[in-house]
């Protein structure tokens, strides 16, 4: 009783449609870009990439460290010499016949507790290139990140301006079957009074019947086809899939002057590919270095308590040491020569692949603008095509409304007509699709 009660309750309630929201392109690409996790994870490869970069530039600087040690022994021992008279030597080595007395020595020694502390600065002089390997290597680690955030985000802008123009599509297919259904409905009203008067047959409304049924069939897919478009640019965006939204028609024209050429140094796939043959150069360096000398330099200042003679801290106290340390590899069983042929090997490999993938991009960019000049041809065919078609019907619904054409021929006109339309709204659509591939081909989408 409870729950019907509720039940009657909500639906006596006034019913608020849901308000739509009108969205721009740059509205659409901004949200996409801040709901986006593939961007976001490049966001943070970039922010360790340079990370990465700061602390290989440090390598050049000192480095400072506190050091210190501890151990017990419980080793000691001593030594102990019988005292008495000895010869006395003159210069000449010889004994003189004189005495003198020797006490004797009796020392003592314990080791107990041996610890100590310090500062200690290391400096390098020479580490066979490693260090500034190092640094160019993870500038070019920075550059890649750049790039690849360059590469994700112009993803990003391409399939949220491809779903953003579908919307645009889908709605305006659905306003061209719209005014083809009205053109229709219209039609069979007039046929119909005309049967009803004994002017037309019933075959004439069935026909006219038919191909409204086929409208409204049509009529539906556009519906269906907007609605899933809708979602999911609400998908890329990252809001609800229930959100009604409603897109600007702001898709910008084409541009009128010849496509000119594309310099692959500005696409992200191209940076990323010499990078990466850039960075296996500095990786066979790097292999190489490991061959080489190193030299560095390195000082301590600190307190040490070390072994006691006869109670007393034999080599305690503060004390500063500073010294050069050098470092020659001279076998390692075979384990350096393989790294240099391995670093050899794949910097061969980044540089047959940067070749192979630059003439791949050229195919692809030159791809691109033949797309898009044959697009412009397209919708100047599709513009004459529609206005031909508008011209077409007028003549035609005249010619039929003096009873000089037939109905299939009107019809014939009025099928020409929506046809007309909906190439002239696919023409627009993929103008605008293929303009933005070429955009991503050249790299001009950031």
């Amino acid at each position: 009783m409870k729950r019907l009660l509720i039940i009657l309750t909500l639906a006596g309630l006034p019913c608020t449609p849901f308000a739509q929201t009108r969205l721009t392109l740059d509205a659409c690409i901004e949200q996409a870009e801040a709901n986006n996790k593939a961007l976001a994870a490049a966001d943070r490869q970039l922010a360790a990439a340079q990370f990465d970069f700061r602390s290989a530039r440090a390598n050049f600087f000192p480095s400072f460290s506190a050091t210190g040690t501890g151990l017990y022994s419980t080793a000691d021992g001593g030594l102990d010499i019988a005292g008495g008279a000895l010869p006395v030597l003159g210069v000449d080595g010889m004994p003189t016949g004189g005495t003198a007395l020797f006490p004797g020595l009796n020392l003592a020694y314990e080791v107990g507790w041996v610890y100590g502390g310090g500062i200690t600065l290391e400096q390098p002089l020479y580490m066979g290139g490693k260090v500034r390997t190092g640094y160019r290597m993870a500038r070019i680690g920075s550059e890649m990140a750049e790039q690849n955030r360059r590469l994700t985000r112009s993803e990003v802008i391409v399939s949220t301006s491809r779903a953003y123009a579908s919307v645009i599509r889908a709605r305006e297919m659905r306003q061209v079957a719209e005014r083809y259904h009205a053109l229709l409905t219209e039609l069979l009203r007039s046929v119909e009074s005309a049967r009803k008067h004994g002017l037309k047959p019933q075959n004439d409304v069935l026909k006219v019947r038919v191909k409204l049924n086929e409208s409204e069939l049509n009529l539906r897919r556009t519906e269906n086809a907007l609605r899933l478009a809708t979602m999911n640019l609400c998908h890329l965006i990252g809001r609800p899939l229930t959100d009604r939204i409603e897109v600007a028609d702001d898709l910008p024209d084409l541009p009128s002057t010849p496509v000119p050429a594309v310099d692959l140094m500005a696409r992200p796939e191209y940076r990323l590919l010499d990078r990466k043959a850039e960075l296996a150069r500095e990786q066979l360096r790097l292999a190489r270095s490991e061959r080489l000398p190193q030299v560095g330099l390195v000082g301590n200042y600190g307190y040490l308590h070390g072994v006691e003679l006869n109670g007393q801290n034999l080599l305690g106290g503060w004390a500063f040491t500073a010294g050069v340390q050098v470092s020659v590899p001279i076998f390692h069983f075979g384990g350096r020569s393989n790294k240099v042929r391995s670093a050899r090997a794949r910097f061969e490999q980044a540089q047959a692949e940067r070749l192979d993938g630059g003439e791949l991009l050229q195919l692809e960019a030159t791809q691109a603008a033949n797309n898009l000049d044959e697009a412009q041809l397209e919708i100047r065919l599709a513009e004459s095509s529609l206005a031909a078609a508008d011209e077409n019907l007028r003549l035609s619904r005249r010619q039929y409304e003096a009873g000089v054409e037939t109905l299939s021929d009107h019809l014939e006109a009025q099928a020409m007509w929506q046809q007309a339309h909906r190439t002239e709204v696919e023409a627009r659509i993929d103008g605008y699709l293929r303009w933005l591939e070429y955009r991503k081909a050249a790299g001009l989408l950031d």
